[in-house]
């Protein structure tokens, strides 16, 4: 006799943040590990005042956030030439695969923003860009 689990809903306490693979300050709310999701992760990210992500990409995942609170410039592509800067109240969108770099140029607010992945297993979907690390670095505009 096969027994199949019954899906339940579960409430997820916010808690201390880990530093995923790309230095950002994640706090990993809904995802495979914590509650089981088979198709999205939320969490909430913080980026510290004068800090930056390293570049990376998500191998066939895409990317949304809403920030609740500061603002960040993110430079995307694959040179990461283009920059869109979203505030408190926007959403960003990024798609799978786009090369992106997030970058908090104040030096005295954090960037705290929730995100959504279409990866259960956020953290490994993540592809670091090491080469281009030395663009657009953290740090007062």
């Amino acid at each position: 006799m096969t027994t199949t689990e019954t899906p339940r809903c579960r409430v997820v306490d916010a808690g201390d943040m880990a530093e995923g693979k790309q230095r950002a300050q994640l706090f990993e709310g809904v995802a495979a590990g914590t509650v089981g999701s088979r198709g999205l992760c939320m969490h909430l990210v913080t980026i510290p005042p004068g800090a930056a992500g390293d570049a990376h990409r998500h191998d066939a995942h895409e990317t949304a956030l809403f920030v609740l609170e500061g603002e960040a410039d993110t430079w995307f592509g694959p040179d990461l030439a283009e920059c869109v800067t979203v505030r408190a109240g926007q959403f960003l969108y990024i798609p799978a695969n786009v090369p992106h770099r997030p970058v908090n140029r104040s030096t005295e607010r954090p960037v705290r923003a929730v995100l959504a992945r279409t990866d259960p297993n956020e953290q490994e979907s993540v592809v670091l860009l090491p080469h281009l690390d030395h663009a657009h670095p953290a740090g007062p505009a």
